[in-house]
């Protein structure tokens, strides 16, 4: 049995009535030959039903009686998205924690030319260090369960 003698399923006779009415958008079909088409679209049993409904369209050519191959998407490994991920989380840690190493390098140094200590500020600063390193941890136990 070829294509044309399989039966079609709801997806199949959706796609077409959407491409019918795309046709109606662009003024290809008048509002009767329109509704004509979406009825026999839904009453459509076969392929050939289906594809008999848009042989006279421009750009509706099924894919495949096309000439041009689809495009096939490559998609990136698993193991990339993960090492792009890894390499995110310790670039944020980093940038965290050379933050707060330059606010206590400027705290130690007011407080020593002041010949006092103040009050450690740039343990606010400290803050994001501890949740970024909570997190890498948090996502590096997870993927070796």
């Amino acid at each position: 049995m070829g294509r044309e003698g399989m039966r079609a399923g709801d997806s199949d006779r959706q796609r077409v009535a959407d491409q019918l009415k795309s046709a109606l958008d662009e003024g290809r079909l008048d509002l009767n030959e329109y509704d004509e088409r979406v009825q026999r679209a839904y009453s459509a049993r076969t392929y050939a039903d289906l594809d008999g409904l848009l042989d006279d369209l421009p750009g509706t050519v099924p894919v495949q009686h096309a000439q041009v191959e689809p495009v096939q998407v490559a998609h990136p490994a698993p193991d990339a998205a993960r090492v792009r991920k890894d390499h995110s989380s310790r670039h944020t840690f980093r940038s965290a924690l050379t933050a707060f190493l330059i606010c206590t390098l400027i705290w130690a140094i007011s407080s020593l030319s002041a010949g006092q200590a103040y009050y450690f500020w740039p343990a606010w600063v400290l803050i994001p260090v501890v949740i970024t390193a909570v997190g890498a941890l948090t996502d590096r136990n997870r993927r070796s369960r």
